[in-house]
């Protein structure tokens, strides 16, 4: 007897689309859960792009913008396991309803000759910028916007000579006209 032999075809799973999600997070403002909150993504191995915290008008309450890199997988995990913490009073990926970004950051530039003095000045007006510190070689600038534009402007200020760079962190919050549209989605 001859045994029949079957070929069966195993389909390759489709990619996993991998994207930036922002998500905010209402906690209480007790001690002690930006630390669990932080090693909740740790503990899974879950890398955070940006993480701004603050409190907010309410008494005792704290606004926390997460941006973070996943598939949809992963995002649904990671605000499953936020809900669960005691302090946790909202959590929403915002990342699909209309939103703003912004970002701060002050960047230490070199200045070097008064052509590369004049050269970052109009990168500073025409970007909107600020200088808020001068010494005799270098600029403290200070500029906001969303992620493209800090990027742009660090990019174009790069070949002066970057001394230092801070940022903030990416802050979110939904448009208005985004809640009657997207009501289950907004916060």
């Amino acid at each position: 007897m001859e045994q029949e032999i079957k070929t069966v075809k195993i389909r390759p799973e489709p990619p996993k689309k991998i994207g930036r999600h922002v998500i905010v997070v209402r906690v209480q403002h007790n001690f002690g859960v930006l630390a669990r909150i932080t090693n909740l993504f740790a503990s899974r191995g879950y890398n955070i792009e940006s993480l701004t915290v603050g409190v907010t008008h309410e008494p005792n309450i704290a606004r926390i913008t997460i941006v973070v890199k996943g598939d949809e997988r992963i995002i649904e995990q990671i605000i499953k396991q936020l809900r669960k913490l005691i302090e946790t009073l909202r959590v929403r990926d915002i990342t699909c309803i209309p939103h703003i970004e912004r970002e701060l950051v002050l960047i230490k530039v070199h200045t070097g000759d008064e052509k590369a003095r004049d050269e970052i000045m109009r990168l500073v007006n025409i970007f909107r910028a600020k200088i808020v510190d001068v010494s005799t070689d270098t600029y403290t600038i200070e500029v906001t916007g969303d992620i493209d534009k800090i990027e742009a402007f660090i990019d174009l200020l790069r070949p002066f000579g970057i001394k230092d760079l801070a940022r903030t962190g990416t802050l979110a919050i939904s448009r208005e006209s985004a809640k009657h549209k997207y009501a289950k989605y907004v916060e």
